[in-house]
């Protein structure tokens, strides 16, 4: 047995198939990948990875195994899987992970082909354990999947924790111990059992705090659309594919990004925080239904024809558009007198939690700071938005540099 310290849960024991997959090369490049890619431009001290995150994950998924009464075979399948469950994914994270699925059709837990191969795929076999079923579980299938990808997962349980400590953040603290301790399968789905709603809302409002303070923090927001932009750009002017971009680490894909010409610009950009500023920023009740809904290559024709009206280079000008506002944790499913009842039936905080996400919801439109308010001014126009782009600009011009005294 092997027993690591961890900065959030002391002490992890790691024994048996976790042990020998721990030194494959597969789960040692994690540790080369950030768990929040670029949010430690906001803050510095988010430099954790996804190897620890995944090691913290297999523990919770240990603790939550032992109190569900699994053992044997079963246990193991889920206790590789919850360490696997992140094996899958690129450089920087999540940032990229669009990107990558254009062009390959995977998102980061479709793992099978990655489990049979290599390093991984002979540990698994060794331990007479089939890959495929892991890969099942990774994605979510299955009884036992709920516990590594679903709303109660453990995966959801470590990162936000995690992220908080690492960021400073208290938003994110949530008693995970109890909410391992309270997890339960009621014909066949995984719940938390009597006397938990307020830890089901625990998650949920831990969830719905981080995201603008640390996920969609404006900041981070913007370098991951100016990475996400570079990325595009390595894969459209070189030889390099997007299976290859999904097995790099941070430090591969900066590398290629400051020896590339047609990347080298963005890359000073994001090595020396020299960020674009938002020429606009824009509430959802603003922006038309065509802009939301759009996909990636209208998103690019809108980018094209901002930088033409504005009369700037076409790499002067990011049309950022998130999804509409989801909460899948509002889902999570609690037992309450005896009945299995969905959080969001139970719960008067999710509808008011649900309001807050949509008034948070920002379209944005990210310039270099010399040509900020000519961008602003065509994107209003261009995008049709029920805004006035000078004020945007203006207003935002004004709260720049006080917003990096909090930022930096």
């Amino acid at each position: 047995m092997k027993v690591i310290k961890d900065s959030v849960h002391d002490h992890i024991q790691v024994d048996g198939v976790a042990r020998d997959l721990i030194d494959t090369p597969e789960l040692q490049r994690l540790r080369r990948i950030r768990q929040l890619g670029t949010v430690s431009l906001v803050y510095p001290s988010a430099n954790h990875t996804r190897f620890e995150h995944s090691l913290g994950v297999y523990h919770l998924a240990c603790e939550a195994l032992e109190q569900l009464g699994v053992d044997g075979r079963r246990a193991k399948r889920v206790q590789a899987a919850a360490l696997l469950h992140d094996v899958g994914h690129g450089p920087f994270s999540h940032n990229l992970e669009a990107l990558t699925h254009r062009r390959t059709g995977r998102y980061h837990d479709d793992v099978h082909e990655l489990l049979v191969e290599g390093d991984v795929g002979n540990v698994l076999r060794e331990h007479d354990l089939a890959p495929g079923p892991i890969a099942d579980l990774i994605a979510g299938d299955g009884r036992f999947g709920q516990l590594v990808s679903g709303e109660l997962d453990v995966d959801r349980m470590d990162y936000l924790v995690r992220d908080a400590h690492h960021t400073g953040v208290p938003y994110g603290t949530i008693d995970h111990g109890r909410l391992v301790r309270e997890l339960t399968f009621v014909d066949g789905e995984l719940v938390l059992a009597e006397g938990n709603v307020q830890s089901a809302e625990s998650l949920l409002v831990a969830r719905a705090l981080m995201n603008p303070t640390v996920y969609s923090h404006s900041v981070a927001r913007i370098s991951k659309a100016m990475l996400r932009r570079a990325a595009e750009t390595l894969l459209e002017s070189t030889d390099t594919g997007a299976e290859t971009l999904q097995r790099m680490d941070d430090a591969d894909l900066l590398v290629a990004l400051r020896s590339t010409d047609e990347t080298a610009a963005f890359s000073r950009r994001l090595d020396h925080r020299n960020l674009f500023k938002r020429a606009v920023w824009a509430e959802i009740d603003d922006v038309p239904g065509g802009v939301i809904e759009a996909d990636h290559d209208t998103i690019r024709r809108f980018e094209r024809e901002i930088a033409a009206e504005a009369n700037v280079d076409p790499d002067a000008v990011i049309l950022d558009v998130p999804s509409r506002p989801t909460m899948t944790e509002s889902s999570s499913r609690v037992v309450v007198n005896g009945e299995i009842r969905g959080l969001e039936q139970q719960s008067p905080l999710v509808e008011a939690l649900r309001a807050a996400q949509y008034s948070q919801w920002r379209l944005g439109v990210y310039s270099p700071p010399t040509v900020l308010e000519r961008v602003g001014r065509a994107a209003v126009d261009v995008l049709e938005l029920d805004i006035e782009g000078a004020l945007v600009t203006e207003v935002r011009n004004g709260l720049d540099t006080t917003l990096d005294q909090f930022t930096e």
